[in-house]
């Protein structure tokens, strides 16, 4: 276990953050969780830490701020090397940020726009979330994890954006499990680490969650 000074700026709900959380774990770091009210007012260690996007999560390991969380997830995997989560060559090394950054621009603002919209709209967005899904599925095949045998980077990337996937189910009224079953198995192999399942909260407290956020946007 680490003795270094580790905090991480969090969110309950955050996809992004939870991304951080399951690779401190999995690299069995200790670390100091500090939530943020981002609705009632962030703090201002949060806006001096990020004073760019004022976002969490921020991981500040020894007092050094490390913003994004995919930049996080890349910097614990160099900091903590074992075990590590990307390949040991760069093609695999690349392969895995392209996978990563495809998850980030298509699958969560796909299921953002499900959420955030309804009718024609969202179901321009429900279609391209599957989409989406269905290009993940490919780059999956029949390995167990992204990586091949072991749970690794683009499996942390994608795992904590499904934290949301019930939510989106339920607004676009699909089912996952009816498009990408080797996807859906995916997930489930995942929920059964311990990593994973100490972090993910419960899909209907995300979903009651993002029935606040629909609100406050004047959808419902």
């Amino acid at each position: 276990m680490s003795k270094e000074k580790v905090v991480l700026l969090d969110c309950w709900v955050s996809p992004f953050c939870m991304r951080v959380k399951i690779a401190l774990l999995e690299k069995g770091v200790e670390y100091e969780n500090r939530e943020e009210d981002l609705f009632g007012g962030k703090s201002e260690l949060l806006l001096k830490s990020n004073p760019v996007y004022g976002k969490v999560p921020v991981l500040l390991h020894n007092a050094k701020a490390i913003c994004e969380s995919t930049i996080i997830v890349g910097y614990v995997d160099e900091t903590w090397p074992s075990p590590p989560l990307l390949p040991p060559c760069a093609y695999g090394k690349a392969q895995a940020r392209f996978w990563a950054d495809f998850i980030d621009k298509k699958v969560f603002e796909a299921g953002t726009g499900i959420w955030r919209s309804k009718g024609e709209e969202q179901e321009v967005a429900k279609n391209e979330f599957i989409g989406s899904l269905k290009e993940l599925e490919m780059a999956l095949g029949e390995k167990a994890f992204f990586g091949g045998d072991s749970f690794g980077f683009v499996d942390i990337i994608l795992i904590g954006a499904a934290s949301w996937f019930y939510a989106y189910e339920k607004f676009g009224e699909f089912k996952i499990e009816d498009h990408c079953r080797r996807l859906s198995a995916w997930l489930k192999r995942c929920m059964k680490r311990e990593s994973v399942a100490k972090v993910l909260p419960e899909p209907e407290k995300v979903y009651e969650f993002v029935i606040q956020l629909r609100k406050m946007h004047g959808i419902e």
